[in-house]
């Protein structure tokens, strides 16, 4: 009780420190201005120095806005290290007409907040800054802290952690990135589909050609596009490229009609695939076209048409090897002839998933802090979405185990308009990490005083 009273006396200077962040559009994508990606870093160095981090330091890669990282020593020999991460760029906020209020203007809603970025990732960057507050810049643990400025865009730090190992050496990872399945709900998100990119094109003729004379023998692109993306679903909408794994799964998912709101799925419109929503959203694969070259309705000629383009986006099983599963994909659509018709196939970038191992003393001690500050127990869940540089960081600390939970919610509109953070959620992950820490130290030393091996 004495860890939530102290956190909820922080609350308001924490909400402070959120609206003057959220403020800032550091929008790190091409086209923007570099000025306010460099204010919020400044910020955010100006409050973790405040908050008690001994060495802040500023990592300056290629093309890559600047990342913020500091440390604080462990208090003893026998305490573990522990390091934090978030981001401090946000996505652009698209279209502002749909905003109920300009997006760069924190503004106070039912128990929270609305602004772009508020949830992804700001309020989670202000959640490590609670925790340290919470002990008055002494944890019981070491810190690490590493705050990126691009990781919406993305940038050469994915791939950064494991040149520089020691740097990024911990015990335990809390990469708040994520959030709960629903508010209220306290969740680990325990695994993370890999995504890859293919690009098939059809051409068939030199240039459009009259429909009505040549139309009937003349090979028709599109058509010819149509009938190869149709091979990819079986009659119920589920994957039917042979090779990319599915298993069911265990955790906990959406109900139905959340997923239906979620989404924005119509009224009378079914959802696609068999089996449970975890395996179709998690422990499945999804392939989806995401772009098509082929002529507008609008401005379309009476000719059959001589070219087509289609960039499809997979997502595959956590465990999965990326190129295998872009790979069984590519070579799904080079077996293809529709009509007899040969398709040009191009994989593009691919990126591998990531599962945790759930069994060790973090997870332990992440479990009893996520009771202590939602009331119930945690709940484990994956994602679709992915986090390349979590990839990096398991590489440079292979020993250290991989916690994601944070102050975002599956309601809170990330990436969408009126994106929002509650103030109950941004408090108990403050109280959760403040726990898990203390929760961890103490586990850490029990097993270091018995000579049991800490990792």
């Amino acid at each position: 009780m004495k860890l939530e009273a102290t956190v909820d006396d922080l609350m308001d200077t924490l909400r402070a420190d959120l609206e003057r962040l959220a403020a800032i559009p550091s929008i790190a994508f091409p086209g923007f201005p570099a000025a306010p990606v460099q204010e919020a870093h400044d910020l955010l160095v100006e409050l973790l120095r405040g908050a008690g981090l001994e060495t802040v330091e500023r990592l300056d890669l290629p093309d890559t806005a600047p990342v913020i990282y500091g440390e604080i020593p462990p208090p003893t020999p026998d305490a573990p290290t522990v390091l934090l991460y978030g981001h401090y760029d946000v996505q652009p906020p698209g279209d502002e007409s749909l905003w109920e209020s300009p997006p760069f203007e924190p503004t106070p809603i039912e128990g929270g907040l609305r602004a772009r970025g508020i949830a992804d990732d700001k309020s989670n960057v202000i959640a490590h800054l609670g925790m340290l507050r919470a002990y008055g810049g002494r944890p019981p643990v070491g810190i690490k802290v590493v705050i990126e400025g691009q990781e919406e865009y993305g940038s050469a730090f994915d791939d950064y952690p494991p040149t520089d190992p020691e740097r990024f050496a911990c015990d335990a990872m809390v990469v708040a990135d994520l959030g709960n399945l629903r508010p209220g709900t306290p969740t680990l998100t325990t695994a993370l589909r890999g995504a890859s990119e293919v690009v098939v094109e059809v051409r068939t003729l030199d240039e459009p050609r009259h429909s009505g004379e040549f139309g009937g023998a003349a090979p028709d692109a599109l058509l010819v596009l149509i009938k190869a993306l149709a091979t990819l679903h079986d009659v119920h909408g589920d994957v039917a490229v042979e090779g990319l794994r599915r298993e069911d799964w265990s955790g906990t998912s959406y109900t139905e009609e959340e997923f239906r709101s979620l989404a924005g799925v119509r009224e009378g419109v079914p959802l696609v695939g068999s089996g449970s929503l975890g395996e179709r959203l998690w422990s499945g694969p999804a392939i989806t076209v995401v772009g098509l070259d082929a002529p507008g309705v609008e401005h379309a000629a009476s000719a059959v048409v001589p070219y087509a383009r289609a960039k499809l986006n997979l997502r595959f099983h956590p465990r999965q090897d990326a190129r295998e599963a872009q790979g069984r994909l590519v070579d799904h659509l080079r077996s293809l002839t529709p009509f007899g018709v040969h398709l040009t196939v191009t994989p593009g970038d691919t990126g591998p998933g990531y599962e945790a191992a759930t069994g060790g003393p973090a997870y332990r001690a992440a479990r009893t802090a996520l009771k202590e500050a939602w009331g119930e127990e945690a709940s484990y869940v994956a994602t679709g979405g992915s986090i390349p540089l979590v990839n990096g960081l398991a590489k440079a600390a292979p020993g250290a185990e991989v916690l994601l939970f944070g102050a975002q919610d599956s309601m809170c509109n990330l990436h969408a308009p009126n994106e929002r953070v509650l103030f109950s959620e941004l408090r108990n992950t403050v109280v959760a990490m403040a726990a898990f820490v203390r929760e961890f130290a103490a586990d850490f030393q029990g097993r270091h005083t018995a000579g049991e091996s800490p990792a």
